[in-house]
């Protein structure tokens, strides 16, 4: 598998680089403060990357989510249906001409 997520910078530059398909990006990070710097040309001096490990306490565990994993949507696939039951309304075919509104 290939790296994604928040590695100590092997550069050495920052704290953390962000890496994506195996790939060092311009995303670093320094203190909690997230900012760009494009990786150096040159492989890094260190070319072992060490995952930088969440803390469970800490609100950054979602940068762990890949940036794509909205577009897989929610796994449950009666999400929709209890969505809306939770609004109490009832859900029924779309009908964009609203043919069931009107009078006989």
């Amino acid at each position: 598998m290939e790296a994604e997520g928040w590695y100590l910078d092997p550069y050495g530059l920052h704290e953390e680089r962000w890496y994506s398909n195996g790939t060092a990006t311009s995303l670093v990070r320094d203190a909690h403060v997230e900012s760009h710097d494009p990786p150096p040309e040159q492989p890094p001096p260190n070319s072992t990357l060490v995952r930088k490990a969440a803390d469970p306490n800490s609100q950054d565990a979602g940068d762990l989510r890949r940036a794509d994993s909205a577009e897989q949507g929610d796994n449950d696939p009666n999400y929709g249906d209890a969505a809306f039951d939770s609004f109490g309304t009832v859900h029924t075919i779309w009908d964009p001409l609203q043919q069931r509104d009107r009078p006989d």
